[in-house]
């Protein structure tokens, strides 16, 4: 007997008669309630950025860890299962433009999204806040420019490695953490994800180019044999603490990257794959978001959460962007606020720190940061990132070529 639509009058009658009791609780499939955008990962996204920012007011006003390291048993903190739930959603939603577009094409389309805003948030760090905090601190702008660790040097140092733990700007944080207001020696450190993003979208753009995307066994495969090797101890390091430090590799214009966080967030990106390649078999079932719930907070509690806590999350994530009432998905029409709070979040606490703003209190602190990252989050869309997206049907001169040598110009501009 074929199944009645979701939201159909024949489902209504049905469940008005007391059959097919299930249905109270399945509402249909992936594909068929997050389809387009007809779904609630721009406001999911902009939660997860916002908690990014909640997770760091301990560490830089306090410093010390959010509450979740202590109760999740040094697992895992909230911005960092924050970042695990952006990579699961980043794996889900890019997967339609990888398959869809050339590799070229898709790789003009995410640099678009990713480095204007960057950039530019970079240049006003270095440029614009660290003069103002430094001339705070010394009371003129004696020495800032031309020193060795100046915002010069800053900037043009990003072409060999990446601006995370340990990138300071004329001792500003420095003199900070000497006068005991600051406890991060990065002015943005939040930035760490960035370089392992960028190396899932080129394993996306490979999956593409050789074709596995549209075999659908080929990710879930090599999602469980990820999961494997970090099960198998194969990374040296415990599967349930996805630390910063181990081995690894330092790579040119991204820098160092170790093959424990690699494995973990290239794992979490495949499981969104995944769910986005087989959508129309994965149902969105409460009963099964309750009991992923259950699990992620027992793995949170009592330990799994890199081996079951992680997939968990992901279920849950989704069933939210199927399940959050309608005004979720409107938010999208305002703009994606989320990556600019994500990239302004830290070094606006860190100024806030530098400042004397804990003074106010975590919740004084926390509305500071938020407030003034919001602003500056809205202010990144409006007037660098959403006018960069307007370029993906402009086609750089490198990708025409490629297309006239290949002969497939209509498939990299469509």
């Amino acid at each position: 007997m074929r199944r009645p639509e979701h939201g159909s009058g024949r489902r209504t009658r049905i469940r008005a008669r007391g059959g097919a009791i299930g249905d109270r609780f399945r509402r249909g499939t992936f594909a068929d309630l997050t389809a387009g955008r007809a779904n609630a990962f721009g406001a999911l996204r902009l939660l997860l950025a916002a908690t990014v920012v909640v997770s760091h007011v301990y560490p830089l006003g306090w410093g010390r860890q959010d509450p979740l390291w202590s109760w999740s048993g040094q697992q895992t903190d909230l911005g960092k299962s924050a970042v695990l739930g952006f990579f699961a959603i980043s794996g889900f939603v890019i997967t339609g433009s990888a398959r869809r577009l050339g590799t070229l094409r898709f790789v003009w389309h995410r640099a678009l999204r990713i480095v204007p805003g960057l950039w530019v948030s970079l240049l006003l760090s270095a440029a614009v806040l660290m003069p103002v905090l430094y001339r705070w601190q010394h009371g003129a702008l004696t020495g800032f420019w031309d020193r060795s660790d100046g915002p010069l040097s800053y900037v043009t140092s990003l072409g060999s490695s990446s601006p995370t733990a340990g990138w300071d700007v004329s001792g500003v944080i420095a003199t900070g953490i000497r006068a005991g207001t600051n406890f991060d020696g990065s002015l943005n450190g939040a930035l760490w994800s960035l370089k392992y993003e960028l190396l899932c979208y080129l394993l996306a753009a490979l999956l593409a180019l050789a074709g596995l995307l549209r075999r659908r066994a080929a990710v879930p495969a090599l999602a469980l044999a990820l999961w494997v090797l970090i099960l198998s101890g194969a990374t040296d390091l415990p599967p349930d603490v996805p630390p910063a430090g181990g081995p690894g590799a330092t790579l040119p214009l991204v820098g160092r990257l170790t093959w424990h966080l690699a494995a973990v967030l290239a794992f979490t990106f495949l499981l969104g794959t995944a769910c986005r390649l087989h959508a129309e078999r994965i149902p969105v079932d409460d009963r099964l978001a309750l009991a992923s719930a259950v699990a992620l907070a027992a793995t949170l509690r009592w330990g799994g959460f890199g081996s079951l806590g992680q997939p968990a999350l992901v279920y849950l994530l989704f069933w939210a962007a199927a399940r959050l009432p309608r005004w979720c998905r409107r938010l999208d029409g305002i703009g994606d606020y989320s990556y600019g709070v994500y990239i302004y979040g830290f070094p606006v606490e860190q100024a806030l720190a530098l400042v004397g703003c804990a003074a106010y209190g975590r919740l004084g602190f926390l509305a500071c940061a938020l407030t003034v990252t919001g602003v500056l989050a809205a202010l990144s869309w409006h007037l660098v990132e959403e006018p960069a997206t307007r370029l993906r049907g402009w086609t750089p001169r490198p990708l025409r070529r490629s297309a006239d040598r290949d002969g497939s110009a209509a498939r990299i501009t469509s």
